[in-house]
C-alpha cells in the first residue's frame, strides 16, 4: 500500500537510502496498527511539504525485523528522522504535526 510521496524501503534499500539522502525520515508502521494510521496522513503532509528537502519512507515492522531492532525499538508508531546518515531524532507513539516538523527544521 504505498502512495506517490512516502514509499515503503525494504532492508537493503534502506542504508543506501541513508547514505545517499541529506535528511531521511522513516516511519516505522505496520498494518494492524491503529495508532500507524493516524500519523500516516501526517508523514504524507510532510513529504509534500518538504519535497526536494528531505524524503519521507516507511519500514513495514513485520517484514523488516532487523531494522527495527537495530534502533531498539519497541513499539510503533516510530518515526526516526535521519541526516547525513546519523540518527538525529527518534518520535514514538501519535504526535501532532508540528512536533514532526520542528524536529525536521533542526536538521534542514
Amino acid at each position: 500500500m504505498s502512495t506517490d510521496t512516502v514509499a515503503y524501503v525494504e532492508g537493503s534499500e534502506f542504508d543506501t537510502l541513508l547514505s545517499t539522502e541529506k535528511v531521511v525520515v522513516v516511519d516505522f508502521t505496520a498494518t494492524w496498527c491503529g495508532p500507524c494510521r493516524i500519523i500516516a496522513p501526517l508523514m504524507e503532509q510532510l513529504a509534500e511539504e518538504y519535497q526536494g528537502r528531505l524524503q519521507v519512507v516507511k519500514v513495514d515492522v513485520d517484514n523488516n525485523k532487523p531494522i527495527f531492532k537495530r534502533f531498539g525499538l519497541r513499539s510503533i508508531p516510530a518515526v526516526l528522522m535521519f541526516k547525513d546518515g546519523e540518527l538525529a531524532e527518534t518520535i514514538v507513539g501519535v504526535s501532532p504535526y508540528e512536533e514532526f516538523t520542528a524536529a525536521v527544521n533542526k536538521l534542514l
